[in-house]
């Protein structure tokens, strides 16, 4: 069985790195890598040709393709009965996958792995997630003027950046923890009053708004709320921000349009030179101001919209990433051939 992976000029990740490599060879497969597919995460040919693949040009005619996250900007030419597996953003691209399915194309959205104990090692938001947390304190601190720690000399004393964390889950809290450790002064905030006391184990304060509804669903993820707690919401929310030297949002909603926490008064409302990042911008931004893949600045603020943190860390993300396919496809694969009975796997499948 033919195993490659897909590259895109925009996505400077790579699904399958050297050392997975091995593994696929170990396990019977063919590998077979395009020229150049792990270049821009510091990952030569050579280093996967002594892992055991072949190194040819473009896509090969492959039984399974691995991919971090297609554009779809121009049509995937992919054998028809192979299986793609991928971060497929099912939705923004139903169109797309439906058509994909029409044509024989087996799709797998990772994004659609289910939170159960046995799916933890192949947990590609997780892990991504992660990484773009801790790169979104970077960016932010990359426009931001001033220091971050208390700083306390014979000039006098600095005091330290404010850095207020919209949204406690993975990649919130390593915002907050990335944060702590430079020396911020960190408060978080959820609609889960579950995530409480992970904020607090990292130093960080949390901001409580009175809240009769649950703020998650049976899965432990956000979910709307009501038109009475939002606007509770965002009367605390214009008070703490327009405080905030620094915002990190990372508010989202399952399968619907990233909720709309930060409006334009509030913007206006922040000191001068404040920074937001917004990594919620592909499913329409947490910000009203902010813009896809941009950076722009309203008045005296700057707001960051990449959609790409954890790409801007393609080394490492590279490396979890492959490790979580490997595990994902271990377990798609058995006796040689492609079995998808397995819950996992079957909660992955487009249209099934």
């Amino acid at each position: 069985m033919k195993i490659s992976t897909i590259i895109d000029g925009k996505e400077k990740r790579v699904a399958i790195v050297p050392e997975t490599t091995k593994k696929y060879v170990d396990l019977g497969f063919e590998v077979v890598v395009p020229k150049g597919a792990g270049i821009n995460a510091g990952f030569r040919d050579e280093e996967y040709i002594a892992a055991g693949a072949s190194v040819q040009n473009g896509v090969s005619n492959a039984d399974l393709y691995l991919c971090v996250k297609p554009s779809f900007e121009k049509e995937l030419k992919l054998k028809a009965g192979s299986y793609l597996v991928a971060l497929l953003s099912p939705f923004q691209n139903q169109s797309i996958l439906d058509k994909m399915s029409s044509a024989g194309i087996n799709l797998c959205a990772l994004e659609k792995i289910p939170r159960i104990t046995r799916a933890q090692a192949m947990d590609i938001l997780s892990s991504q997630a992660n990484i773009a947390g801790y790169k979104a304190v970077l960016e932010a601190l990359s426009e931001y003027r001033r220091v971050v720690p208390l700083m306390m000399t014979a000039a006098g004393t600095i005091r330290p950046a404010k850095v207020l964390v919209l949204g406690a889950g993975v990649a919130g809290l390593q915002a907050i923890a990335t944060a702590k450790r430079l020396g911020a002064v960190v408060s978080a905030f959820d609609v889960r009053a579950s995530v409480k006391e992970q904020v607090e184990s990292l130093g960080a304060s949390f901001i409580e708004v009175e809240n009769r509804d649950i703020g998650e669903n049976s899965d432990g993820y956000a979910r709307e709320m009501s038109s009475d707690y939002k606007n509770r919401q965002a009367e605390k929310l214009a008070q703490v921000i327009s405080k905030a030297d620094i915002v990190i949002t990372t508010a989202q909603i399952p399968g619907k349009p990233a909720p709309r926490l930060i409006t334009k008064e509030m913007v206006k409302s922040m000191p001068d030179g404040a920074v937001i990042v917004d990594m919620s911008t592909e499913t329409g931004g947490n910000c009203e101001l902010s813009e896809k893949d941009k950076v722009v600045k309203i008045g005296k603020v700057i707001i960051i919209g990449y959609t790409d943190l954890a790409a801007r860390v393609a080394c490492d993300s590279s490396q979890l990433f492959a490790r979580n396919v490997f595990n994902f496809v271990s377990l798609m694969v058995k006796d040689g051939k492609i079995d998808t009975s397995d819950e996992i796997i079957k909660a992955t499948l487009w249209n099934n």
